[in-house]
């Protein structure tokens, strides 16, 4: 078992992690200001394949704004957003910024306050900066490559597990619903005596782990946007990140586990038996 952050990373100028992170949370604190004040307000189906496929000028608007600052602030650095997509040269830019406007975007819609802002510079090993804004707990996680993770401001340390006997594991369901095997993977977890959440937001689950809330969090499938931000702060909590086949890639394409290093391989095993016994 390895951690994502044992590989060597690429190292980044300071200058460059102290100013996005300032910038960066800056916008988390304006994505709070955004959500609180519009929760459930203009939004519509974006297609018809799933009724939880929303989309709202909130995600529209800051999005926009995002782009707008980072553009101004970072000119020559690409953004990637789930609204409007990639900026020409995002494939290979050194770093590229990554954002989900709302994710949990049908939480957001219903009124049930279990959403986030989600904002990461990335480069070829991964998260550089993350910041995620929690805008219903008034949190905003950030974290920096060799800096470590905030809540708030205050310094988070994840605190490892010996088991998940009477711990948290939390996942998502895909686009069109359960992923193969889910089923199973929460049978498993309940013969362990974990139980299994599904919240509707990727970025907060991961974040769970890294608080220590939950023990593991399990994405069958995600986007970038998604987790970008919340894998930083995981990994400079001391989870491990690893792919379903328990591979240390950096976002790795093929899901993702990020679990305290004492339960990663436990957690592992569930998975890769039950999506096994599901495809």
């Amino acid at each position: 078992m390895t951690l994502l952050s044992s590989r060597p990373s690429r190292p980044v100028e300071p200058g460059l992690l102290s100013r996005a992170l300032e910038v960066a949370g800056r916008l988390a604190n304006d994505a709070t200001d955004v959500i609180t004040a519009t929760a459930g307000r203009g939004a519509h189906p974006a297609t018809l394949e799933s009724p939880f496929d929303w989309v709202t000028d909130t995600d529209r608007i800051l999005e926009r704004h995002t782009r707008r600052v980072l553009t101004a602030e970072f000119p020559g650095i690409p953004v990637v957003g789930h609204e409007f997509g990639a900026d020409h040269g995002a494939d290979i830019a050194e770093y590229r910024w990554v954002v989900d406007s709302v994710d949990g975007t049908a939480n957001y819609v219903a009124g049930v306050p279990w959403c986030a802002y989600s904002l990461a510079l990335v480069d070829a090993s991964g998260p550089v900066v993350g910041v995620v804004a929690d805008p219903y707990r008034a949190q905003i996680y950030a974290a920096a490559r060799g800096r470590g993770a905030r809540a708030n401001g205050t310094p988070i340390r994840l605190v490892d597990r010996p088991g998940t006997a009477g711990a948290i594991v939390c996942t998502e369901l895909a686009r069109k619903g359960p992923w193969p095997g889910m089923g199973g993977f929460i049978e498993r977890a309940a013969a362990a005596h974990a139980g299994v959440r599904v919240l509707g937001s990727a970025a907060l689950s991961i974040a769970q782990v890294a608080l220590g809330h939950a023990a593991a969090a399990v994405l069958h499938s995600y986007h970038e946007w998604d987790v970008a931000g919340s894998v930083a702060m995981a990994i400079e909590a001391g989870a491990v990140v690893l792919d379903k086949h328990g591979e240390d890639t950096a976002l790795p394409t093929d899901g993702l586990l990020v679990a305290a290093p004492g339960v990663a391989d436990e957690v592992l095993h569930w998975w890769q038996e039950t999506a096994t016994a599901g495809s």
